[in-house]
């Protein structure tokens, strides 16, 4: 079990991964720290990896680690399919953009968003599930979900494995379906990558926004504090595009772009159009 550190005017340990997620000078410098806190602050996407298999059982420590998150009601309305065919990933691959990594990734998990198993409880009990058919429903399965595939991103990362979500599952919504065989009123929220990762490609860790932007008292606030933390992370951002051979561009103008239009959504602009194909007669 991990136990804090004694504690100290701050512990240099837990500075140093504040200092590395922030890279602010003013970067919050916590008096205790632990090997969890470590693990989760050094998170960072992987999209390369090595050409080995998972460890013998890695596979069910995760599902058991995913299973392991909240779940609203208990109800568990989420399902994840593990692909390793080499032909099924390269098809994902491909309705995904073409993102090679989902193709050379060892594993591919995509995240459901599933109402079927209790519909089926249901007509096979005689019992009313009509609730299902309302917008909570699916908010709750995709919220399950994603607590899920939290919990076995920290899983995986515990055993050494590497991840990187793939929300491109949304753009061709329908295809994605048939080509899993999901049935009626389930629903690929995103999906996952896993393997070894590549030591020799350069995965850094990302900056985010700095505490005043995201964290509010009492009440929500826009103001000052939120525009500094913003205008100082698309700094820091540029920083590290330049360090991942990325072009400089900054935070403020790539996260604008991405939500310019509908034309920028890569498709996904008609989810709720297809989640109507789908089964989902949400009201």
């Amino acid at each position: 079990m991990n136990k804090p550190l004694s504690p100290q005017p701050f512990d240099p340990r837990g500075a140093a991964a504040m200092f590395e997620r922030y890279r602010r000078d003013d970067s919050p410098k916590p008096t205790q720290w632990n090997d969890t806190l470590d693990l989760i602050l050094a998170h960072r996407s992987h999209r390369n990896f090595l050409p080995e298999p998972l460890p013998e059982g890695a596979l069910e420590i995760v599902v058991a680690a995913a299973q392991s998150a909240s779940t609203s009601s208990n109800l568990q309305v989420w399902s994840v399919v593990a692909v390793q065919d080499e032909a099924r990933k390269t098809r994902l691959a491909d309705l995904a953009g073409g993102q090679k990594h989902v193709h050379h990734a060892p594993l591919f998990l995509v995240w459901l968003c599933d109402l079927a198993r209790l519909e089926n409880i249901g007509r096979e009990r005689g019992r009313d599930a009509a609730g299902l058919s309302y917008f909570e429903m699916f908010l709750t399965g995709a919220v399950d979900a994603a607590l899920a595939a939290q919990n076995a991103v920290s899983a995986l990362e515990s055993i050494g494995l590497g991840c990187c979500y793939i929300g491109a599952m949304r753009n061709k919504p329908e295809e994605v379906a048939k080509e899993l065989n999901l049935p009626p009123n389930v629903f690929a929220v995103f999906g996952m990558v896993v393997g070894v990762p590549d030591p020799a490609a350069n995965a850094a860790v990302k900056p985010r926004l700095g505490q005043a932007a995201v964290l509010h008292h009492e009440q929500y606030e826009w103001g000052d504090a939120q525009r500094e933390a913003i205008e100082t992370l698309d700094e820091k951002f540029k920083e590290f595009q330049k360090e991942q051979g990325l072009p400089d561009q900054g935070w403020i103008r790539q996260a604008l772009s991405r939500v310019r239009g509908p034309e920028a959504l890569s498709g996904r602009d008609r989810i709720r159009e297809a989640l109507n194909a789908l089964g989902f007669a949400l009201k």
